[in-house]
């Protein structure tokens, strides 16, 4: 065989081998593809993606780039997301706080959760932690709500900040107590557990995976996680559930999406690549050691449903919380 005649026979079986989605577009993707992450490095939607972009990368033969955009509570990245051209090659990290809880927290947000967006896979959830200063007198969840009830709203806790599910639950736990604790808010869970550590404030509750480390080291005691069950990170730590309070169950979750409009073979095809590095047991020990949840592998329309009532959820807890729109 002629090297020339090689060198065709290859082209031709590389251009066979590349994905093809719909009529629009011949193949995809011809360029770099974006994710844009509506938090800063390091955070748990970070750590979701980060080991997955290699298996992206092996399977559309482009490259796959991270985008940090924080700001606006993960509502600025989330906006330029849904403003983008739906060719594949515009990806978004989201979680609770922009898609389920931002339209509650700004009267002109830029974007509608339930129109906007392209649903292509869950990636996982991070229940919140209830945790205390490791060597203070606070030992388990009846405790600090018999602390709360007898001071009010002396007993405070801290969270990543305002309108952040861990702010929200530590509300809506709080409403299922019957007690009312001063919540103070920080830029990230590092500040939160400094101020735990510092008697500054009470508490914090904040994402597990930002907090497994301390509570390993004993420097933070978790009272509870607001997970149904159990979380390997943690096992020591009981749910809110064992300790009387199924109803404060709740979690931050975490999906990709993308622009409304973007061929849905596209979005089918990268949940599948997802979904396989999700499985994988390497992939799935990092997570479960930092906290993270499989939520299984719902459906677009199933994934349309469930955040459409996690806002419903939301909703009353950010009026409780008094959270005003700006």
């Amino acid at each position: 065989m002629t090297p020339n005649r090689r060198r065709l026979l290859l082209a031709a079986a590389a251009t066979l081998a590349a994905p093809r989605f719909g009529h629009a577009q011949a193949a995809w993707p011809n360029r770099p593809v974006r994710i844009l992450n509506p938090y800063a490095p390091g955070g748990t939607s970070d750590l979701i993606i980060r080991p997955l972009l290699e298996r992206l990368e092996r399977a559309f033969g482009r490259p796959f780039v991270v985008e940090n955009r924080a700001g606006a509570g993960g509502a600025l990245a989330t906006g330029e997301a849904a403003r983008a051209a739906p060719d594949g090659h515009t990806l978004l990290v989201s979680n609770t706080g922009p898609l389920a809880v931002a339209p509650f927290l700004f009267t002109n947000l830029a974007y509608d959760p339930k129109r906007a967006f392209t649903w292509v896979g869950m990636l996982g959830g991070a229940p919140i932690v209830c945790a205390v200063k490791g060597d203070g007198p606070i030992r388990d969840l009846a405790q600090y709500r018999a602390l709360a009830a007898r001071r009010a709203e002396e007993v405070s806790f801290g969270s990543s900040g305002i309108g952040s599910v861990g702010h929200l639950t530590g509300v809506m736990w709080g409403m299922q107590a019957g007690v009312r604790m001063l919540h103070v808010p920080f830029r990230g869970a590092a500040e939160a557990q400094q101020s735990v550590l510092g008697n500054n404030t009470t508490s914090l509750w904040d994402t597990s995976g930002a907090n497994a480390g301390a509570i390993r080291g004993g420097l933070l005691r978790g009272i509870a996680v607001s997970s149904a069950q159990r979380i390997s990170a943690m096992p020591e730590v009981p749910t809110v559930g064992e300790a009387g309070f199924p109803d404060a169950v709740a979690t931050n979750w975490f999906l990709m999406a993308a622009p409304a409009g973007m061929d849905p073979a596209i979005a089918a095809r990268v949940n599948e690549v997802l979904q396989q590095g999700l499985n994988d047991p390497s992939v799935k020990d990092r997570l479960e050691s930092i906290g993270v949840v499989s939520l299984g592998n719902p459906s677009p329309a199933e994934i349309a449903a469930f955040v459409a009532a996690e806002a419903d959820r939301w909703g009353p807890v950010v009026r409780a919380a008094g959270v005003q729109p700006s």
